[in-house]
């Protein structure tokens, strides 16, 4: 048996077929079969068969998805021990939606690798929907964004950390923050978004879907920053994270807009494999995530770019 075998067969228990297995790894329907073929061959099992329903896995089959799991397992966290005694470091690999990156993160990963220096973080944007797939291939050891999504057979319930209100808010002069729109009229507004309004199950995206604004009326830049910056011109509305405006509201700069429906609350939280597969940089930001300090760091109410990051942090925007 080889790792490539056992993650095909891995993927085509987690997804329930060839073609999910398929689009998770990003091969061909046509190789993950030819690796189902050897293993079957090779332990003399056919693992499982296909049923109007579903897959209907053998007993060997069974025990196989549980061995998979952990040899892959002890494979990914090997390597990344050889790796990390070779060169001194430790590697976090974290998943994260994408308001979480861009508000609370850089304070957070900031204040944590400053306490661990042989630290190196690397953070991704991914929507919620990936976060078990990712869990559980080992693309990244921890996971952190809102509660909404739902967890699979493979990761506990998500761990809440940090609650938070989103807003809907405008330039002082504009019609809305004044009281000259109704509600029926805000979907025919500009909306000033940042790329979290792409995610379909992310926080702007449930404003967006409430008040049912047109595509036409979305305007989608680079940043929560970007598009916050642009609202204060004037023109447009934007949805926000309560704490990242908290100074602007209080010196007028921007306006809440109250209306039914606007405001929201939601929590953030950590995703993670159980225990025994955690590796000890992952149980550490776990155990630190929860602390007054780590929440201070993170609702400071300053977004930062790429440029505020130490030099240890590695960050994807795009995924």
């Amino acid at each position: 048996m080889t790792p490539t075998q056992l993650r095909a067969f891995a993927c085509v228990v987690r997804q329930g077929s060839v073609k999910g297995a398929a689009e998770e790894l990003g091969i061909t329907e046509s190789a993950v079969s030819m690796n189902l073929k050897q293993l079957r061959t090779e332990l003399e099992d056919p693992l499982f068969t296909r049923t109007p329903s579903g897959l209907a896995f053998t007993p060997g089959g069974l025990r196989l998805a549980s061995r998979a799991r952990e040899i892959l397992d002890l494979q990914s966290r090997t390597v990344l021990e050889v790796t990390e005694a070779g060169n001194g470091r430790r590697m976090l690999r974290l998943a994260s939606s994408a308001l979480f990156a861009e508000h609370a993160a850089p304070g957070l990963i900031s204040l944590f690798t400053g306490r661990a220096r042989d630290l190196d973080v690397e953070l991704s944007v991914h929507p919620v929907s990936e976060f078990e797939a990712l869990l559980a291939s080992r693309a990244v050891d921890v996971a952190l964004g809102p509660t909404g999504g739902k967890p699979g057979s493979l990761v506990p319930s998500p761990q809440p950390f940090l609650g938070y209100e989103v807003l809907v808010v405008a330039a002082p002069d504009h019609p809305a923050a004044i009281g000259q729109l109704g509600l029926d009229q805000l979907p025919d507004q500009t909306w000033h978004l940042g790329p979290g309004a792409l995610e379909p199950g992310g926080e702007t995206a449930g404003v967006l879907r409430k008040l049912a604004v047109p595509e036409d009326r979305q305007r989608i830049f680079q940043s929560d920053a970007a598009a916050l910056a642009e609202t204060k011109r004037g023109v447009g509305l934007a949805i926000v994270i309560g704490f990242t405006v908290r100074d602007d509201l209080r010196k007028g700069a921007l306006v809440r807009v109250e209306a039914p429906h606007l405001a929201s609350r939601g929590v953030w939280a950590t995703w993670v494999l159980p225990g025994d597969h955690q590796s000890s940089a992952s149980s550490e930001l776990i155990r630190f995530v929860g602390t007054p300090r780590a929440t201070q760091a993170m609702v400071r109410g300053q977004s930062a770019g790429v440029g505020r990051f130490r030099p240890a942090v590695h960050v994807t925007l795009w995924s």
